[in-house]
This record gives structure tokens, sequence and C-alpha cells, in this order.
């Protein structure tokens, strides 16, 4: 350990780091206030943002595919302002842009420039090929003729671009002569042309810094829209949520924090108050860290930043679990610190990188707020593993050091025998197989029903837009209590989202899709109840938010995290046997809650998502802390082949690890409960099928995913014998 001298010392110097560290994230560092809660960006339901509509011109109306290629484009370009940022169709030949935390909107539209107005042309100034003749344009690197690294821009084009540019460059390279990129009338690279280019696949040199690599990249990419677009409309639009939602999510966080924290001090006495303490810096390092990293903050990325807390608590379970075990074994307190944190090490490093894959696969791959999720996700791993694995040490450690030996202040393990979960396997997959199969049968009658499948939002169907001039300015409190009850009895959906226009009376409401009668009883409920002229009330049809691109790249990004997360359990492990169960149970998950949605008929939209992603991480790093003591207990087994030892190993190593599986449920359980009891009705939305996912998560790591492997095993096992 240390010296009692010493371990006041870092007492005290801790106590100070924490106390400046939460000052800063309270009122910030200097006139910007960097670090602090207050200049976290925030996304278009916490604080508004700009809105800018635009008409596609030219002959007739655009076809679908290319509205769509359209949105798909667009919403790639302004990924770069935010991940929270939305595109979508309105009517049939506009698109909405919504960029959150930014309030001038002629700077966004300089910025954005004229979409599909990009060519390329030659020395003489004749159009050698135009935008749409480039199928990508991505940032990167490589190594120049000195042998160092130098940013560019790779080009991809298209078949029929391809043949344009190998005759041009052709042309171009016997006087090395430059082919001019313009783009809204303006030069942007004026690169020479070095050799011809037959391939599709060309590289601008010259730049400066990634930043201007990834900054023309972006400008060719809208430039090369199939649409070409001019803007119709901008306005900056206020918060979707008011304050009101903001705060009682963050009553609920602090509620939620409180009550873990009273739990671990009850149950682990002083290794709990460390851990406290511990978790308290954990929140304070999220807050400066997600301001630090320009991170976009939505509603629901709240409500994961508090479930997010309720999981960093589960490596110290783990840890604290084995510091029992070791003074049970009857190892000293001092032996049981180091080694205790020795054996839980390799359980917590194997559960949070393969939730940690998960993030950055997603980040890599996905789009939207796929990517505003995954980064959230990943700096909590981040943190909860720092905070677990030094200062929770580092406490203890200093406890330990100020005279705090006693065995009373740590407890033991308490022994248990072992539970025989194994014989009930064919039942807990009997139950499973009936759930999913509800849930796929309710989806199969829904479908073939007037419902879909399953209770998709606007943001996956598209829906209903309509902006209201009213009288009177409302406050988002005021319209979401007395206006919008009104509009949910028209459409008998609680999903109506309201937005007001700065420096205006008009608010614009986003529903589900509207009829014809519907759309004229909205009409007469305004006008009758809110005196609003039938005039300044316009309706248009949006399209979903989520594009079918957006939701392919999605789906592509979490098949691809799956199959990471196998090959890393796999090689952990050396058993292609545990990483085939530890994702079967993940799949399990996915379904069970995807039959809760269907069955309950929750509301599926932008929060669907982030809880399905949410649940893999979790539910990934259960199955991997009874893994490891499956994998811990096999080392020491007399005949690992021997079917009734493993199953013993099987039922001892979930029995052992039972009480974490079960507390840090329950400490993540209580995070989510207080969302649902205090949250808005957008965050019920979330915190519900969530809640769900935690207990199905916490019933296929001990009854399922350990049954699994035992099948597996011993079936292989059997083929082999034969």
């Amino acid at each position: 350990m240390m010296k009692k001298r010493n371990a006041v010392i870092y007492l005290i110097i801790l106590l100070i780091c924490m106390v400046g560290l939460g000052l800063m994230a309270v009122f910030g560092v200097g006139e910007d206030k960097s670090g602090a809660a207050s200049s976290i960006d925030l996304g278009l339901d916490l604080a508004g943002g700009v809105s800018i509509t635009y008409q596609a011109i030219g002959d007739g109306t655009p076809s679908a595919t290319d509205m769509d290629d359209t949105i798909y484009k667009l919403q790639q370009r302004v990924d770069t302002y935010s991940t929270e940022s939305q595109v979508y169709q309105e009517g049939t030949d506009r698109i909405n842009i919504e960029i959150p935390g930014v309030s001038d909107a002629n700077a966004i539209l300089e910025e954005l420039g004229k979409p599909g107005s990009l060519v390329f042309q030659d020395k003489d100034g004749n159009e050698v090929l135009t935008g749409t003749d480039v199928e990508t344009a991505q940032a990167g690197t490589q190594t120049n003729s000195m042998g160092n690294q130098e940013f560019v821009v790779q080009l991809t084009l298209t078949p029929e671009g391809t043949q344009k540019f190998s005759d041009a460059t052709a042309a171009a390279v016997v006087n090395h002569d430059p082919i001019a990129i313009i783009y809204d009338g303006r030069t942007v690279s004026n690169p020479s042309v070095q050799s011809q280019i037959t391939d599709g696949s060309a590289v601008i040199t010259g730049m400066g810094s990634y930043e201007q690599a990834e900054s023309l990249a972006s400008t060719i990419r809208i430039g090369g829209l199939k649409v070409e677009l001019e803007e119709l409309r901008s306005n900056v639009v206020g918060a979707q949520l008011g304050t009101s939602a903001i705060r009682t999510s963050l009553i609920a966080g602090a509620i939620g924090l409180a009550l873990v924290i009273i739990f671990m001090i009850a149950v682990y006495r002083l290794p709990g108050l460390a851990s406290s303490l511990a978790l308290i810096l954990y929140t304070i390092l999220d807050v400066i860290l997600l301001d630090a990293f320009e991170i976009t903050l939505t509603l629901p990325g709240i409500a994961g930043i508090i479930l997010s807390i309720g999981m960093a608590v589960d490596a110290n379970v783990i840890i604290f679990a084995r510091m029992r075990e070791e003074i049970s074994a009857g190892s000293t307190v001092s032996d049981a610190i180091q080694t205790g944190f020795k054996k839980a090490l390799s359980a917590i490093i194997d559960g949070n990188i393969t939730t940690l894959i998960a993030a950055l696969v997603l980040g890599l791959m996905g789009s939207g707020t796929i990517k505003g999720f995954a980064q959230t996700l990943a700096l909590g791993i981040f943190l909860s593993m720092f905070t677990a694995l030094f200062i929770t040490r580092l406490i203890i450690r200093i406890f330990y050091s100020l005279g705090f030996e006693d065995v009373k202040y740590y407890g033991q393990a308490k022994e248990r025998k072992a539970i025989d979960f194994l014989s009930k396997k064919n039942i807990f997959f009997a139950v499973s197989g009936l759930i999913i199969v509800a849930g796929i049968v309710v989806m199969a009658v829904n479908s073939r029903s007037d419902k879909k499948a399953l209770n998709y939002s606007l943001e996956f169907v598209g829906g209903t837009s309509t902006t209201v001039e009213f009288p009177k300015e409302y406050t988002l409190e005021e319209i979401d209590n007395t206006i919008v009850p009104y509009i949910e009895d028209i459409t008998g959906d609680g999903n109506v989202q309201s937005t007001k226009v700065a420096g205006s009376n008009q608010v614009v409401f986003k529903t589900r899709t509207l009829d014809v009668s519907e759309r004229e009883e909205f009409t007469q409920v305004m006008v009758d109840n809110f005196e609003v002229e039938e005039s300044s009330i316009t309706a248009e049809s949006i399209s979903s938010t989520i594009s079918n691109e957006m939701r392919k790249d999605a789906v592509i990004a979490i098949i691809v995290a799956a199959i990471c997360m196998l090959i890393y359990i796999w090689i952990r492990f050396s058993d292609v046997r545990f990483a085939a169960s530890s994702v079967l149970a993940l799949v399990h998950d996915v379904l069970v809650v995807l039959a809760f949605y269907a069955i309950a008929r929750v509301t599926v939209g932008n929060t669907f998502i982030a809880c399905m992603l949410t649940i893999v991480g979790y539910s990934v790093n259960a199955t991997i802390v009874i893994f490891d003591r499956i994998r811990e207990n096999l080392r020491s087994a007399r005949n690992s082949s021997d079917p009734a030892e493993l199953k013993s190993i099987v039922n001892d190593s979930v029995t052992t690890t039972l009480s974490r599986s079960i507390f840090t449920s329950l400490t993540t359980f209580v995070m989510v409960f207080c969302l649902y009891i205090l949250g808005v009705s957008s965050i019920k939305e979330f915190a519900l099928p969530l809640m769900v996912g935690i207990l199905c998560g916490t019933y296929s790591s001990i009854c399922l995913a350990g049954a699994m492997w035992y099948v597996f095993r011993t079936a292989i096992a059997r083929k082999k014998k034969a």
C-alpha cells in the first residue's frame, strides 16, 4: 500500500481535483466557458437551430430516386455541422435541412453554397465533368515522393465520368495543364494533371490540413447532387422541447445517482464509498469531455449518459465481488485488494472492449444519430474503465493506508450452494422462443391489417408538417399543455412534434400523415379554439428523417459490429462457442425487445435505434463476465470434456457471478426507472423498452448464455467421439 502521510497528500490532491473539475463543469473556463455543461452542443430538441428549405429547379418534378439520393448526400454534408442534423423531403420537390445549435441562417447558406452546381473545367474553360460524374469524395492521407504523409482528397468517378476524365486528362497531360474544380461559380481547387487517369480514381494533393481536405471533399459531395436546388426559405427555430424537459431529466439523473450511491455504500461499505466518489468524478469528466469533443447532445443523449452512470458501476461491482471472495478464502485485506483488481481485470477489459468495438464500428459506418450515440457510448466506456481501474483503486488504497484495515469495512463473500440453472435450460429456451414467436406473430398480424408491423413514428415513415400562425406568442410549455392535446385527439397518436419559429408567432407541428378530413378538423380546431386565421395554416407532406440509406447504414453497421465482437471474443476466449453464444444471447435480447415494441405498440422513432444499440452493449458486457468466470474455472477442471463436470462449472460460474448480475442490473434499472417516472413523454418512450431490455439482458446472461455454451460444447464433443 502506501505510507499514511502519502495517503493524506493523495486524498487532498484528489479532493482538490474533484472540486476544481466540478467547478469547471458548472462554470467553465474563460470567456467561452469551456468545459461547462452550459457549453455543450445541444440538438434541435433542446436548443433549436436553423431550418432551411430548398426548392428543386429545372424542368419537371425530380424522380423519387433522385430526391432520395440528394437527401442522403445532403445528410452526409450537414453531418459535418452536427451528427444530429436532419434532412427530409417536403412535398414533391422541396428538401428541408435542420441544423441544431446555430442561429445564423445566412452563414450556413453561404457555407453550404448552391447544391448541385459543381463542374470540372479544362484550361480553356470547357466543361469536362459535372458533379454527378463523381461517385464519392473522401479526405485521406498518402505518402508523397519524399516519404512524408500528406493530406489529399480521393475521388472515385462513375463509369461515365471515368471515360470523360480519361479523355480530359489525356489532353491535359501533354503540357501538365490544370483541370479546375469550380463550385457555385468559385474555383475551389485547380490541380495540374500529371498523368492520364483511366481507372476512375483520382487524388487531389496540396491540402494544408485534414480539415481542409475534408472541407473540399464535402464540397465536391454536395456539388455532386443529382437535383439542383435553390433556397426557398430559411428560419431560426426554437427548441422542440421546453426547459422543463432538461430540468426533469437532470433531476431524474440526480435522484438516480443518489440512490445508486446509497446502494453501493450500503452493500459494499468502504469500497462502495470509494466507487461513489469515483462515480461522481466520472459524471464530472463526462460533462467536461462532451464539450471538449464537441459531441451534440439530445434528450435521448441525456438519457444515455444517465444510463451510462448506472452501467459504470458494473466494473466496481466485479472488483468488489472478487475482493470479498479473496477475503473469504483467507487472504488479508491488503492482498484481497490487489488480487481482486487483478482477477477482475480480464472481465472488465473484455466486456468493455467488445462494447467499444461496437461503438467504433457504429461511429465509422453509421450516420446521423447513430454517430452521436456511438461517440457518447465510446466516451462513457473509456471513462468508466479509467475511474474503476485507477480512481476507485487509488481511493481504496488511500482508505486502507489511513487505517481502515479491518475486514468489517470491506465484507466477505457468503458461501452459496450452486444453483442448478442448466437443469432448467429447456424451459428457459422454450420461454424465450415463445416470446420471440409471439412478437413475430403480432408483427405479421399488424402487417396484414391496417396497422404497420411496428408503430413507426414520423422519423421512420414521414408524415404531415403543419405550420400555424397564431395571433399571439405561446411558450413551448403552453404549446405542449394547451395545443398539442387537441392534435393528439385528432391523430390518436401521442407522437406530435412542435417547433417554434424564432421571431414570429409561427409554430410547426409534425404528426403522422393526416388525411383530408383530419387536416380539415385540424384547421377547424385551430380556428375555433385559438382564433387562428384559416389562411395562415399551411400543411405539407414530409418524408422520414431516417432515410432508407440511413437505415441500411445502421443495419450494416450493427451486423459488422456483431461480427467484429464475435471475432474478438473468439480470439480472447480461444473458443468460437463462447463467441457464438454471446452473439446469440445478444440477438435474443434484441428480438425480445422488438417483440415488446410490437405487442405494446411503443412508438418506434429516433430513440428506437439508440435503445437497441444500448441493449447490444449492455447484453454483451453482462455475458462476458459470466464467460470470464467459466474460462477461469475450466483451467482448474480435472476433465473439461466430462459433461457432468462442465455442467458443474457452468452452474458454479453463474451462481458465483449472480450478485454482480443482479446488482449491476438493479443500479442501471434504478437510473432508467427515475427517467421513466420523471421524464417527458419522449423520454418515457425511450426508458420503458430500455427497462425491458435491462431485465431481458440479465435473464439471457444468467439463464441462456451459459446454457447455450454448454449445449455447443457437449454437442461438438459428442460429434468428435462419434
